[in-house]
């Protein structure tokens, strides 16, 4: 057993420092980036979003709203060889958005070669919740050996070390995050993980180094966390709660006490495992809550709500490009960031 002493920050520890800037409107800021990924070589353009693929937010439908905004979708991995066929042929521009998620098994190898004879998919997720294991390792090599030719993002890990394992093995992009969801439990069961900025910054040094590119994947709850993630060096940044809630997002509205909510919950829920698996199996617990959160209608305007934030915070930088960001940021360390008093009458008039 050892201690590390250094000081490790999440997002509510620091704020951005703001620097003098000649720009004069939000409307200057350009958020497009353009990447060339390492082992695929594909080329890409666009604003670096990415919904996560989770059944409640990674769906067909988020994905036809978020490629009219240039932003990416995570496709879940239970999506039918069926619906992505007319996905494909009904809506090939909103396809060259999307990542096909698979996990780790024989099953989800088979699956994906099913889908790869199709459907002409660029992106692959290959989604685990511990990124750590040679299982996993050794997986991404073999995808990587099939698939030469496709963009993978793999993960999820929290130290520079592994991220380099991963990308020499044959990512891409490698995800960022153990346990800062809004529905993950994976530190209260385990004990795992790692505070969310400091994870940021020293992994995107790390993959940086070797020609390869990170997501942030969780614990952004406003689009100042989104600002922050980007400043700390993501490449991407990848988003479940703030994305929940819309009429994009799977199930039904519920109604309860006159207010309106949608179910949303943790991929390793009791509730998710028992629907896509029949059961929690014993060997393992739940690592995921379940929640109602308050219906928000059609994802576009919270799209544009937190594009316009990162803007807003390019602004107050001098950053004309997302790109400048993370050259142009000084986090300072603070006990407090924002004035909450009205923040429970603001909650009482959401949709």
């Amino acid at each position: 057993m050892r201690i590390e002493y250094d000081v490790k920050l999440d997002f509510k520890d620091v704020l951005i420092r703001p620097k003098r800037s000649i720009l004069q409107s939000r409307s200057e800021v350009s958020l497009e980036r353009e990447f060339r990924f390492k082992h695929s070589g594909v080329k890409w353009k666009g604003i670096p979003v990415i919904a996560a693929n989770m059944d409640h937010t990674g769906t067909l439908a988020m994905a036809r709203a978020l490629a009219e905004h240039q932003l990416m979708t995570a496709l879940d991995k239970f999506i039918s060889l069926e619906d992505w066929v007319r996905f494909a042929k009904d809506h090939p521009d909103a396809l060259s958005s999307c990542f096909a998620s698979i996990g780790i098994s024989e099953q989800d190898f088979d699956k994906l070669a099913e889908l790869s004879k199709v459907v002409n998919f660029s992106y692959i997720c290959l989604d685990a919740a511990n990124g750590y294991t040679e299982k996993y390792v050794e997986f991404l090599a073999r995808l990587r050996k099939a698939y030469p030719g496709k963009v993978i993002m793999a993960g999820n890990v929290v130290t520079g070390e592994m991220v380099e394992e991963l990308i020499l093995s044959g990512a891409d992009v490698v995800k960022i995050g153990i346990g800062p969801g809004s529905v993950c439990t994976t530190r209260e069961k385990t004990g795992v993980g790692y505070p969310q900025l400091s994870a940021i910054i020293e992994c995107a040094d790390a993959a940086h180094g070797l020609g390869g590119h990170v997501v942030a994947d969780g614990g952004c709850v406003t689009p100042g966390d989104v600002a922050k993630a980007f400043a700390a060096g993501a490449d991407f940044v990848m988003l479940g709660g703030m994305f929940a809630g819309h009429d994009e997002c799977s199930g039904d509205v519920i109604e309860e006490s006159g207010r309106r909510f949608k179910r949303f919950y943790g991929m390793s829920s009791k509730e998710a495992m028992e629907k896509h698996h029949g059961a929690v199996a014993e060997y393992r617990a739940s690592e995921g809550r379940s929640v109602n959160v308050p219906y928000r209608g059609p994802v576009k305007d919270t799209i544009l709500d937190i594009l316009g934030g990162v803007r807003s915070t390019c602004t107050y930088v001098g950053a004309q490009r997302l790109k400048e960001l993370s050259k142009r940021t000084t986090f300072i360390r603070v006990t407090k960031q924002l004035n909450e008093i009205f923040v429970p009458y603001q909650t009482s008039t959401n949709k």
